[in-house]
């Protein structure tokens, strides 16, 4: 009888080294701290010579607004102008309580680091253990930064408040020409991120105009599915790619937000998605060219294991409710049921049933079953 031919088929070596597990998804870029600019009383807005990108410093003239005229100015007016003084107040008092916090917490997570750092130097502490303290510390600190960001705002919006209350107080006792103009200066230094409202004419109290912020202080915010996120652990190393650059730009979890939001897929399915906010590590010279809502690409890393057996993931196939691969036996292929670790997507752990250095057939078509004779391609 004629000898049948061998089965065509690719193959894979069995190796051992290091897998790490991702989840990838699309996110974009935002900057950590802005403001919005509102204009704190009811009048008329000249033209705004501003754009997005333009510098702004602290303190500078935003914008030039003719009050109303007193007549106009009743005591609603002013009651109204005196709730949002109670107002910026309160959210004043807030904000320096949350400095307060995040003093008290950075003096903790330094004092941690400082204790890791002097076991790490006796021997005495895992370098992991070393990165997560100096993690949480610079963590801490980006919390305190933005603290105090807000206090600035808050502080502004009661200088803003109480200066549109004495406006109105000091407009009953004078006449039309005799109003001058108020100045809405910028509470931070920073650019211009959005222009709000353009047009000239009479505005109403409270409404935007500028948005404002530090492009340079950037963070990305991915979102991911829920079922994913339980996975992911604030101070997990990020890799970004396909932003526009030539580089892979690396970045660390700050945190996984609590709440998580129902998002229509490209599919038409309902998810259900929670925000994750990365920290930019890769030095500012390597992105600076990154604005303000721009895409990227993330990968978060949640495994990594420095010395493993894998495979290929196309050479498992589902058998008995387990896992098996098509092993090469001299010419033959012998069917063996192996034990599943971590998967990847394109690589996959195997804790039982393989060892190193076998062949392995990927992609087995039903042409290939137990015992037959197979050649490689």
């Amino acid at each position: 009888a004629a000898m049948p031919k061998p089965v065509p088929v690719d193959v894979a070596e069995v190796a051992r080294g290091p897998l790490e597990v991702t989840i990838d998804e699309d996110g974009i870029t935002r900057v950590k701290d802005r403001y919005v600019v509102s204009l704190p009383l009811t009048g008329s807005l000249g033209r705004l010579e501003l754009r997005a990108g333009d510098a702004v410093t602290e303190g500078g003239v935003l914008a030039r607004l003719e009050p109303m005229a007193p007549q106009l100015l009743d005591e609603r007016s002013r009651t109204q102008a005196e709730a949002r003084v109670a107002a910026a107040q309160a959210a004043q008092r807030q904000a320096r309580a949350a400095v307060a916090r995040a003093e008290a917490a950075l003096a903790l997570a330094q004092q941690t680091e400082q204790r890791q750092t002097q076991l790490a130097e006796r021997g005495g502490a895992a370098q992991v253990t070393l990165d997560q303290a100096r993690f949480e510390a610079r963590a801490r600190q980006e919390e305190l930064t933005s603290a105090r960001f807000g206090v600035r705002v808050a502080d502004y919006e009661v200088r803003m408040a109480q200066a549109a209350v004495g406006r109105i107080a000091d407009a009953r006792g004078k006449p039309d020409d005799a109003q001058e103009q108020l100045e809405v200066p910028s509470p931070i230094t920073g650019r211009v991120l959005r222009v709000l409202h353009q047009q000239e004419g009479v505005v109403q109290a409270g409404t935007p105009v500028l948005e404002l912020g530090d492009p340079s202080a950037l963070e990305v915010v991915v979102d991911v599915l829920t079922a994913d996120a339980v996975q992911i652990e604030p101070g997990a190393n990020v890799e970004l790619v396909r932003w526009g650059g030539p580089d892979t730009l690396t970045g660390r979890v700050q945190r996984v937000e609590p709440s998580a939001f129902t998002k229509i897929s490209a599919l038409g399915v309902e998810e259900q998605r929670v925000n994750v906010v990365v920290e930019i590590t890769s030095p500012r010279e390597h992105w600076e060219a990154l604005g303000d809502n721009f895409r990227v690409e993330a990968h978060i890393r949640v495994w990594r294991e420095e010395d493993v057996v894998r495979i290929p993931s196309s050479a498992l196939f589902r058998r008995d409710e387990g896992w098996a691969v098509y092993a090469i036996d001299g010419e033959v292929a012998r069917l063996r049921h192996v034990e599943v670790g971590r998967r990847n997507g394109f690589e996959a752990q195997i804790t039982e049933g393989l060892e190193a250095g076998v062949q392995v057939i990927v992609h087995p078509s039903e042409s290939v079953t137990d015992g037959v004779m197979v050649r490689a391609r």
